[in-house]
């Protein structure tokens, strides 16, 4: 490792992946990924952009307040209130970086910020000058910089180098370059930039023409010293450069780029995996590194060569991105020694509180189900951990439907104050007349945006694993629900969307 160049991992699935369409994650789940990139080794997490709303600055200041061995970053336009509010959400961290950044495109210059030029310079200086009173470490970003003239870059750059920022991004914000023409232009600011050599170059690359990770390559093959990704790729519009994909080709390919990352590559699928279940955005099969087709062989041909020698077909192993090979079977007469091992090696650290709690419902799922393997195990830590509190908890349902009668639903709740409703309700299907019932008890009735079921594992025995989301006052709610019964897990889903929607209406 010490052979070659260590490329700065700056994570922003907390900021610009959560702001994706449907990719919103509560409190609680923030603090859970948090911990896990912390745990994955990036360099850089950028919780949040303070400014935007008081959930997101206390959310930034949560983060900021639990990790300790990545710096914690917060976004702000070049503009008092936002640094001011980054300075109240940063103030716990142990290392606090302050993102600041401003459009320097003709396009972006006119139509977006009505100002000239030089009103941007200046204000781009002033910005990185005024952060830097209370915190050493500034990055300044030149928002939609590759469509920017490239020596108005250079000089944006230079500034803000004199005026203390110690890393200057450059961001593709629309995806509109080649891989080509983008490592010319990050060669072209690393020899025209002022200063340049004292700081870290990073890039910011958005996937517009699926071109994000190529461009982020291209770059550090140029100069860049720091990437700005996001795990299973999330972010605005088609998404950002994949911190996976990156972080492996640099890994697989040392022998080409001279590069590699601090990241414990072991904990890349793990990662992933938490973030596809909190957003409830699936990550495509064929994905790269972490789809479920990555490390799969079903042409004979393949299969045969991968039996002789897995490196005719593989590139890289399985467990090498935290793919488990491991066979050992729990079942109900597993003990808490092997369930906690086994919590260990998917990555999850837990108090003797949560570890107590999810035994007791490893248990039950255990005497339901022969074996319970890592996706199960998976599912009760996100269940148990990355929750808000429940303002409605579910106590009892029962539904009656057949073909020619419709369907009716009752359901009873129980409100955190104590009290419990029921209610019966008719709708077009079991699960239609569930939720319904449920909305006539909470007094709202939300939009159902999505509803997807499937078995997180094969067999008549599988839980069955529903993702939903919900529509209120302009607003996405993400729930998720697992149970060996359909229906329950819906439920269960269903309730979690609408305990995320109650809580942020309380706060």
């Amino acid at each position: 490792m010490a052979d070659y160049k260590q490329i700065v991992i700056f994570d922003t699935t907390l900021r610009d992946g959560e702001q994706a369409p449907g990719c919103s994650m509560n409190p609680a789940e923030k603090l859970e990924v948090a911990r896990r990139l912390e745990k994955l080794g990036v360099d850089v997490i950028e919780a949040g952009f303070p400014a935007s709303s008081p959930g997101d600055l206390e959310s930034v200041k949560s983060i900021a307040g639990i990790i300790k061995e990545s710096a914690v970053a917060g976004l702000c336009r070049s503009l008092e209130k936002d640094i001011d509010a980054a300075r109240e959400a940063l103030k716990e961290a142990l290392s606090p970086r302050v993102h600041i950044f401003l459009a320097t495109s003709p396009i972006h210059m006119e139509y977006k910020l009505k100002m000239k030029a030089e009103e941007v310079l200046e204000q781009a200086v002033w910005a990185v000058r005024y952060a830097k009173q209370f915190c050493d470490d500034i990055e300044f970003s030149a928002e939609d910089a590759f469509r920017s003239d490239r020596d108005f870059v250079c000089r944006i750059f230079g500034e803000t180098i004199k005026a203390g920022a110690r890393t200057v991004n450059f961001p593709d914000t629309v995806g509109y370059a080649m891989p080509g023409e983008f490592g010319e232009r990050i060669r072209y600011i690393k020899e025209h930039t002022p200063g340049i050599e004292k700081v870290k170059l990073s890039v910011h690359c958005h996937n517009d023409l699926g071109l994000a990770v190529a461009n982020s390559l291209a770059a550090i093959q140029n100069g860049a010293d720091q990437v700005e990704c996001t795990i299973n790729g999330i972010g605005e519009r088609a998404g950002n450069a994949s911190l996976e994909e990156i972080v492996m080709s640099l890994r697989v390919r040392r022998d080409r780029f001279g590069a590699d990352t601090r990241i414990n590559t072991a904990q890349i699928y793990g990662t992933s995996r938490l973030v596809s279940q909190v957003t409830g955005v699936k990550v495509q099969p064929n994905k790269a590194i972490v789809g479920e087709n990555a490390f799969a062989h079903e042409a004979g041909i393949h299969q045969h060569g991968v039996m002789a020698n897995r490196e005719t077909y593989e590139i890289m192993t399985p467990e090498s991105v935290g793919i488990s090979k491991n066979q050992m079977v729990l079942g109900k007469h597993s003990g808490r020694h092997a369930f906690e091992d086994r919590l260990k090696l998917l990555g999850f650290n837990t108090d003797s509180g949560l570890l107590e709690k999810l035994f007791t419902e490893f248990k039950v799922l255990a005497d339901k189900k022969k074996t319970v393997n890592d996706r199960d195990i998976e599912a009760l830590v996100m269940d148990a951990a990355a929750s808000v509190p429940e303002t409605w908890s579910l106590d009892h349902w029962a539904v009656n439907t057949g073909s020619a009668l419709g369907a009716s639903g009752t359901i009873r709740l129980l409100h955190k104050a104590g009290h419990s409703e029921k209610i019966v309700a008719l709708g077009d299907g079991p699960i239609d007349s569930i939720f319904k019932a449920i909305n006539q008890i909470i007094g709202r009735e939300p939009e159902l945006e999505l509803y997807e079921i499937g078995a997180i594992t094969g067999g008549s025995s599988a839980q069955g694993e529903t993702m939903v989301k919900i529509a209120w006052d302009d607003r996405r709610y993400n729930g998720r629900g697992v149970s060996t019964d359909i229906i329950e897990s819906s439920i269960k889903a269903y309730l979690a969307a609408v305990n995320a929607m109650e809580w942020e209406s309380a706060h």
